[in-house]
């Protein structure tokens, strides 16, 4: 998995006021959520501002990190917990980020890229992926930048599963049944079937 450091900015006023000045300024309100929990057992949180330009590095990439977040000068080791986004401008509104630690497990969205060229593709078909990433659970330093998944024997009208999948030091949490990957028929592909079925057909008869 790929490491990024960002800086951050502790926040003392929270709200809606607070939040819309920030943004105004060109920083994006987060939340770093650690292991300490309150009087209520909810998780400790630390609010803090990151400017926007840092936080695009994170969001607008097909690749997963660890993220080293230096807050006043205190470092933490997170992953993003989940982000929100402005309903019409897409622009990132808050990031929630996860606190990690090296004898942990966690759980992550992993993305996901075939490899080979499978049968059912020389066949006509043509090759899905259902998801782009698989959630796995693991040490954080176990977790690659990417699950490679080898799709050689994928006949045409054939998945994968979730449950057909395995991978070292990995724990799957994307449940058994979902569909990975599938090879469907393409329309041209059906055509040429059907136009070879009663060409053979027509040659019987004759």
């Amino acid at each position: 998995m790929k490491q990024i450091a960002i800086k951050g900015t502790t926040r003392t006023e929270v709200g809606k006021k607070a939040t819309k000045q920030l943004r105004a300024e060109g920083l994006v309100p987060c939340v770093l959520y650690g292991e300490k929990r309150g009087e209520n057992g909810l998780p400790v949180a630390t609010s803090f501002a990151v400017s926007e330009k840092e936080i695009n590095k994170l969001i607008y990439t097909p690749h997963i990190y660890l993220i080293d977040i230096n807050i006043d000068g205190t470092d933490h080791k997170a992953v993003i917990k989940e982000a929100q986004f402005h309903p019409v401008k897409d622009n990132v509104l808050h990031v929630d980020f996860y606190e990690v630690h090296a004898e942990k497990p966690i759980v992550m969205g992993v993305p996901i890229q075939t490899e080979g060229l499978a049968p059912g593709v020389r066949a006509g078909g043509k090759l899905t992926c259902m998801l782009r990433k698989l959630n796995v659970r693991a040490l954080y330093q176990d977790i690659p930048e990417k699950l490679i998944i080898d799709v050689t024997n994928l006949e045409l009208g054939k998945s994968i599963k979730a449950g057909e999948l395995s991978f070292d030091k990995l724990e799957m949490v994307t449940p058994k049944e979902v569909v990975v990957c599938t090879i469907k028929m393409t329309r041209a592909a059906r055509s040429a079937a059907s136009g070879a079925a009663t060409a053979t057909e027509e040659g019987e008869e004759a």
